[in-house]
């Protein structure tokens, strides 16, 4: 057990009869609390051909306070920029994050864009969660001669506050998921033995942007210039790949992110999925984010239900947005919503322990890069 206590509380989106702009699903939602003390969700909506929208829905609560369904009031981005389509009519905003980024007092959404090129990392700003500006694809400066800039890239969420560099200075971070060549799932599947890991599996990383912070202008928020491998994946249940999750938010134990990880499936049958994704928790150090205090050895959350197991991909729990539970007068209790096999919405409650569980489930990287 992870020390952690996590408890499913349903199902709360399913793709709208009816609606063409969801029949292949709706899923992975980023969430954020409105300057209207509302919460808000943006999943991604799926069309026929895998073509994605980000749109936006307004959570209701029952009385005893938990997440009960949702109104939907319409499309914050859908495909319109050259970096979000591709040819013959298709394109992609997916997987949104969504932070109230403190120094620029603006909620930044970083999302991924899927065009000719594959998926990268794109920000958009608003005020009211309700107006959204593109800021265009984030930059990244090179790595050990890589052109980052060239590499596919997914999974990436913002602290809401600046954090230390590798060199102490203060700096916007952004945790993200680099995926260069031969590290997909579907490639190191074929490689069942464990092993050591360097670029060789799909890492969360943090990189660091001072533009942004120095001139507080968002614009400058798409340049990072500085990269650090956070932590690779280790335990069985992520052995193929790890990747951030739901944005760092800071309780009384540090920066807690719930990530996923992918392993193969327990069991495979034809036709169906042979990865499995689930869902864990780390903690990272308030005052050095790349310091991991805490991780899970075993997941909080994994492909159990019916809804979590048979979808448009099979095995999948996926999370992506969290609400801190302020006006409950609960700030260690944490609402998690996350996909369901690639096809719904669901949400779960997490609740910190008083203490933080002793030891770690995998050491972060001890290189510096």
């Amino acid at each position: 057990m992870s020390g952690f206590n996590l408890r499913r509380l349903g199902v709360l989106m399913e793709p709208e009869a009816g609606n063409p702009l969801e029949a292949e699903g709706v899923l992975n939602p980023a969430a954020a609390r409105g300057p209207d003390g509302h919460l808000y969700l943006f999943p991604r909506m799926v069309a026929k051909g895998n073509y994605s929208r980000i749109g936006i829905a307004r959570v209701r609560f029952n009385d005893a306070g938990d997440p009960a369904s949702v109104e939907r009031l319409g499309i914050a981005l859908e495909p319109e920029a050259d970096y979000e389509l591709r040819s013959g009519g298709g394109g992609g905003c997916e997987d949104p994050r969504v932070t109230f980024v403190e120094p620029l007092q603006r909620y930044i959404m970083s999302y991924t864009a899927f065009s000719e090129n594959g998926p990268r990392i794109a920000f958009a700003e608003s005020e009211d969660l309700l107006h959204w500006k593109r800021l265009g694809l984030a930059t990244c400066a090179h790595w050990r001669g890589i052109d980052l800039c060239q590499v596919d890239d997914k999974d990436a969420s913002l602290f809401p506050v600046a954090i230390p560099n590798s060199l102490g200075q203060l700096e916007l971070g952004m945790l993200h998921r680099p995926m260069f060549a031969g590290t997909r799932p579907e490639e190191t599947v074929r490689h069942p033995g464990f092993r050591r890991v360097d670029l060789e599996r799909e890492s969360i990383w943090i990189s660091y942007c001072g533009g942004a912070l120095k001139d507080r202008k968002t614009l400058e928020l798409r340049q990072f210039t500085s990269h650090h491998r956070l932590a690779t994946p280790v335990s069985p249940w992520e052995r193929l790949k790890i990747g951030a999750g739901t944005p760092p938010i800071l309780t009384k134990h540090g920066w807690l992110i719930v990530y996923h990880g992918v392993s193969e499936a327990a069991s495979l049958t034809a036709g169906r999925h042979p990865l499995c994704y689930s869902a864990g928790v780390m903690v990272l150090s308030k005052a050095h984010p790349r310091v991991i205090r805490y991780r899970s050895a075993e997941p909080v959350l994994k492909p159990e239900l019916p809804e979590e197991r048979n979808g448009i991909v099979a095995n999948v729990v996926f999370p992506t947005g969290i609400d801190r539970r302020d006006d409950l007068g609960m700030p260690d209790r944490f609402d998690v919503y996350y996909g369901m096999a690639d096809c719904r919405v669901g949400v779960a409650r997490l609740d910190v322990p008083e203490r933080l569980p002793s030891g770690t489930g995998a050491d972060s990287p001890k290189e510096k890069i």
